[in-house]
């Protein structure tokens, strides 16, 4: 790969364009799910979990700024890591985002969907029923892209509203009925506790890093890459600290037993019937809106894979009239919807979360190795040598120590079973 090759893209996005993306790629459903379940394990402490995400959030995307300033092609994460320790582990880290962190979000956010959804359609909380809407949900979706229908940005920007504005409107409304009393620490969270719900927290605040596959349209990388992507953290972070901060104020206690659809409540306590519809078209506009938006776009990274022989070549099969790679979408919603009738959200939550923060490991160490075999040349450099990347790196790997042993061995296998599939592919294509 020729990592600052001029791949004749425009050179348009600027540093609001930056942050607009990053707002509108992390703010997503599962944020009208997590307040409830950061409560149900730190009560009136949540606002610790928030700080420490935010904290490694922004360690690690600074590590992830200075990458995106040397390395000027569209790819992101993957174009990074190839970049700085070759294919395999570009392939690696590639399976691990499209698989272990999309298609797992993807079916997080179609459960959050179902339980929102189920407060007005309560047979949607029997299986046979759930299991036929998420069928509805992700073979349309599926073949509405496999006949090349695309969201231009008139319904990129209609979706943006329709999840950042009953959320506002949340907020605002929702100062007025606050009682003191709700934030009252009982008891503070021991570091392991903290650690556990700030694993399933970050999968809230995965997104950012989406903002830098389009790493080759971005001008002047040095200046509008920290500037762009700190603002839509900044954003970010104000947003979700707000909501949990009115959620516990409006509902106290009762907030952790509501793991289901906890803003609904919160929205139907100060706003009546109204305020429970607008949350559950919020939460139906923001769900729908991510997995059409990823399932166009992420369906296309087995098909590249396929294309170039690293997965079977059944993958890289193009529709002869519609010509898209029907096969790879057909493949990544179906994987999709067996995904997310198999696990809830929190479990899904979590494998996404550390699939994420896999990558990130890889991001970090790739920034590192970058310092050798790419160096400065007028891009971002962190200050304070490796310090940063070193920090980001023990954060990463205390979110890690958080998980279960099960969780560790099953990363162990997929990562096993992804490097058998790389080494046979390679072979064969020999």
């Amino acid at each position: 790969m020729h990592h600052s090759k001029d791949e004749g893209l425009k050179k348009v996005i600027g540093v609001r364009s930056l942050a607009a993306n990053a707002v509108n790629m992390t703010i997503g459903a599962g944020i009208f799910a997590l307040p409830a379940v950061v409560a149900f394990y730190l009560g009136a402490a949540s606002f610790l979990a928030y700080l420490v995400c935010v904290v490694l959030i922004a360690l690690v995307l600074m590590c992830f700024v200075e990458a995106g300033s040397k390395i000027h092609v569209t790819g992101g994460v993957y174009a990074y890591i190839e970049a700085a320790f070759g294919p395999y582990a570009g392939f690696l880290g590639s399976i691990l985002f499209w698989f272990g962190y999309c298609i797992m979000a993807d079916a997080a956010i179609a459960n959050v969907i179902v339980n929102n959804l189920s407060t007005f359609f309560p047979s949607l909380q029997q299986p046979a029923v759930r299991t036929l809407f998420l069928a509805i949900v992700f073979g349309g979706i599926a073949l509405l892209n496999v006949r090349g229908v695309k969201q231009g940005n008139t319904l990129v920007e209609i979706v943006t509203v329709g999840k950042l504005l009953p959320l506002v409107v949340l907020i605002v409304v929702g100062v007025f009925f606050i009682d003191i009393g709700n934030y009252e620490v009982t008891s503070w969270p021991s570091a392991h506790k903290l650690g556990e719900v700030s694993l399933i927290l970050f999968f809230a605040f995965g997104g950012v890093e989406a903002a830098f596959s389009a790493s080759g349209e971005i001008k002047e990388p040095k200046r509008t890459i920290p500037r762009g992507i700190f603002l839509g953290v900044f954003t970010i972070f104000v947003f979700y600290i707000l909501i949990q901060f009115v959620a516990q104020g409006v509902l106290g206690e009762s907030l952790a037993a509501q793991k289901e659809a906890p803003l609904v409540l919160v929205a139907s306590t100060i706003l009546g019937d109204f305020g429970k519809v607008m949350i559950v078209l919020g939460v139906a506009i923001s769900g729908f809106g991510v997995i059409s938006g990823d399932i166009l776009n992420s369906s296309r990274l087995p098909y590249a894979a396929a294309r170039d022989g690293l997965l079977p070549k059944f993958l890289s099969v193009i529709h002869p009239r519609y010509a898209t790679p029907y096969v790879a979408i057909l493949f990544y919603a179906g994987l999709g919807f067996i995904v997310s009738v198999s696990g809830g959200f929190r479990e899904l939550a979590i494998i996404a979360s550390s699939s994420l923060l896999m990558i990130y490991v890889g991001v970090i160490l790739a920034t590192i190795k970058l310092r050798k075999v790419k160096p400065a040349e007028n891009s971002f450099v962190i200050p304070g040598g490796i310090t940063i990347p070193i920090l980001a790196l023990l954060a990463t790997g205390w979110f890690l120590s958080n998980l279960a042993i099960n969780e560790i061995i099953g990363g162990l296998i997929f990562l096993m079973i992804a490097s058998v599939i790389y080494f046979l592919m390679k072979a064969s294509k020999k």
